[in-house]
């Protein structure tokens, strides 16, 4: 599904922290659907990012830079690290718009 960028960074900081939760959970569903991957639905990925106090998500990063590689069709291994870095470094809200941003260009 195509969503406005700008609103969605909008939500992120506005809505203290309920719309991240959501948009963490309809990428990766949408991500793994559109790059035909199979892995965590985005509640289990919620869920574990919780037990683990935010390590998961870090990890969770750095496999969807795998995946939108998947559906860009490059295989440079740097997007992972790029969200990796952004996420690692307080800008996850970044990564995750540059995860829309690929998801969009998917959908005209």
């Amino acid at each position: 599904m195509k969503r406005s960028i700008p609103l969605c960074i909008i939500l992120y900081l506005f809505t203290c922290g309920i719309y991240p939760i959501y948009w963490m959970i309809v990428l990766n569903d949408e991500i793994n659907a559109a790059s035909r991957q199979n892995g965590p639905s985005g509640g289990m990925v919620f869920l574990f990012s919780l037990i683990t106090c935010g390590i998961y998500s870090l990890y969770w990063m750095y496999k969807m830079g795998e995946r939108v590689e998947i559906l860009q069709g490059t295989y440079s291994g740097n997007t992972g690290l790029l969200y990796l870095l952004l996420s690692f470094f307080g800008l996850g809200c970044v990564s995750m718009a540059l995860m829309q941003d690929a998801l969009n260009r998917l959908y005209p």
